[in-house]
């Protein structure tokens, strides 16, 4: 059999190399050879190699240095690992990126800690947006966090009315479940409020009064917050919750063969009820792709309720502390009937052939989404769907136990982790706050979990969360939270690359590096288990590769 690319590539399906290719004397068949590192394939054995060859955007082997040479040629491209460490492309697998790229400047005011630490900083940047800006123009800023404001109070309307009685403000929470503004802002929206708060389907409604950006500035948003994750090793993503036209963006930037871009997956945003999950689709029409390596959508994002935080808007089985037990955030009168809105929502995606990810973050929440997620699957099994649970903070170790039997996914936030664990005491109590985001618990029932930034939550440092998937620190205090939950470093790896790949319905292709996968790689300049996870942070992604090209150096 002639030696060619094609056949070679469907030969190399083992560690090493194939004896007979050290005689083979035709031109190169590696386009570029990474030797002497730290290269996690992310296998079945989580195996660790010093090199890998890549050719035609593939895995060409992984193995011994001398095995990759052999593969080697004038033309063939010599990286030096010098140790580094190299991983598969990272998967930010709920990442909120058109929000997130709109939340940068020029779009968006950074009113996050560090940047502000109290009101008064807010305050003042507020000022100052307002003096560049025409009378009348919408102020738009995110990423408060009240437990970081110096003041120890919740903030105002008539804090921001004080610099802007003309512009209307509007400040979104760092969690996106609340926003703040001002007297104007609230005037346009025809609503009132003694403070100037509105959480959760109250902060939606106010959002619709806010002019929302044209489509070329949505597209150049996006296109230039690509670019920023392909620097931070960041190869593919998920961007939940999109209306039809922003889906369209893209689309169309995914057929753009001019610009480097991430393999996106995106939710179709579900509503409220089985009504508009309804009025979505028909108005959505098709969900097939051209090509789903790049862009697909595989189905709806469903928002089951809010977040277990002193905002209390999550859905709990036992009370916050000070008392209430949060609801979810469907269309209906009583918890009954929510439910039923729920159940009538998964069952009618599941029916169409839709994946379906629901928004759980407080236990009574989660059992009711899982029950949901197990009676369809009874009444019209295809297992192949893959469902799953967003975020899933409080899941309790039996309902993972029935997680893990129904093949359901859970996408975990160890960012927002590090970001709350410290006040989540005083919300939910000490023994909750640690359990919160139960690593350990998840993979030993056989849970695949799968970890995402969810930003503009967090500022979407996959390292962070890395590091707090290994030491649960918070960010305040620096103090472990929940110990017994931490997982390690392969482990770690694994949430970010390999069990997204499954959530995205792309483990074939994507996720390991192994011969025939396609070459998408994260090289940073640590190794990173010769350090500890406080220092993750500090590394450096110095190279990113995308089906074998580099797209950042």
């Amino acid at each position: 059999m002639p030696i060619t690319r094609r056949n070679l590539f469907a030969s190399a399906s083992v560690l090493a190399v194939p004896n007979w290719l050290t005689a083979c004397a035709t031109a190169p068949l590696a386009d570029m050879v990474l030797l002497g590192g730290e290269i996690h394939t992310v296998d079945n054995m989580n195996r660790r190699v010093p090199a890998l060859a890549i050719a035609n955007g593939k895995i060409l082997a992984v193995g011994q240095v001398k095995d990759m040479e052999r593969l080697s040629g004038p033309q063939t491209r010599r990286v030096d690992l010098e140790g580094r460490t190299v991983l598969p492309g990272i998967n930010d697998s709920h990442l909120h990126l058109i929000g997130w790229a709109l939340s940068q400047p020029p779009y968006s005011i950074d009113v996050t800690f560090p940047t502000v630490k109290s009101i008064a900083n807010v305050v003042e940047a507020v000022r100052l947006a307002v003096a560049t800006r025409p009378v009348g123009e919408w102020i738009i800023g995110r990423g408060w966090d009240q437990p970081y404001l110096n003041e120890g109070r919740a903030p105002t309307a008539a804090d921001l009315d004080a610099v802007s009685p003309n512009n209307p403000v509007m400040l979104t929470e760092f969690s996106g479940h609340a926003v703040w503004v001002n007297s104007k802002a609230m005037e346009l929206a025809g609503v009132a409020s003694t403070t100037g708060l509105f959480f959760e389907n109250a902060a939606f409604a106010l959002r619709k009064v806010v002019p929302p950006p044209t489509t070329k500035q949505t597209t150049e948003a996006l296109v230039s917050a690509m670019q920023k994750m392909l620097q931070r090793g960041i190869t593919s993503a998920t961007d939940p919750m999109l209306d039809p036209a922003e889906i369209q963006i893209y689309r169309d930037i995914a057929s753009d063969q001019s610009i480097a871009k991430l393999r996106m997956q995106c939710l179709l945003t579900a509503g409220e009820s089985e009504q508009s999950l309804r009025d979505t689709l028909q108005k959505f029409g098709s969900f097939k792709s051209t090509d789903k390596q790049w862009m697909h959508t595989p189905g709806i994002k469903i928002m089951g309720d809010g977040i277990p935080t002193g905002n209390k808007t999550a859905w709990l089985n036992e009370p916050y502390q000070g008392g209430g037990n949060g609801s979810l955030l469907m269309t209906g009168d009583t918890h009954e009937e929510r439910v039923a809105q729920l159940n009538a929502m998964i069952a009618l995606a599941h029916s169409k052939g839709l994946q379906v990810g629901t928004h759980t973050t407080g236990d009574r929440s989660i059992d009711e989404a899982v029950a949901a997620y197990t009676r369809v699957q009874q009444d019209q099994p295809n297992k192949d769907l893959r469902h799953y649970l967003i975020h899933a903070d409080l899941v309790s170790e039996a309902t993972l136990a029935q997680m893990a039997a129904q093949d359901i996914g859970a996408n975990f936030n160890p960012e927002i982790k590090h970001l709350i664990a410290d006040s989540q005491v005083h919300s939910i109590g000490p023994i909750r706050a640690s359990y919160e985001w139960p690593y350990h618990s998840a993979l030993e029932a056989g849970v695949k979990v799968s970890s995402s930034s969810d930003a503009p939550v967090t500022a979407g440092n996959w390292l962070q969360g890395l590091a707090t998937c290994l030491e649960r620190r918070g960010k305040q205090t620096g103090q472990v939270s929940g110990p017994e939950q931490r997982i390690n470093l392969d482990q770690a790896i694994r949430t970010y690359t390999k069990a997204p790949a499954w959530q995205d319905h792309a483990d074939t292709y994507k996720g390991s590096l192994e011969p025939g996968k396609v070459a998408d790689l994260t090289v940073l300049d640590e190794r990173l288990s010769a350090v500890p996870p406080t220092r993750f942070t500090q590394a450096k992604v110095v190279m990113t590769i995308l089906e074998g090209d580099v797209v950042h150096e």
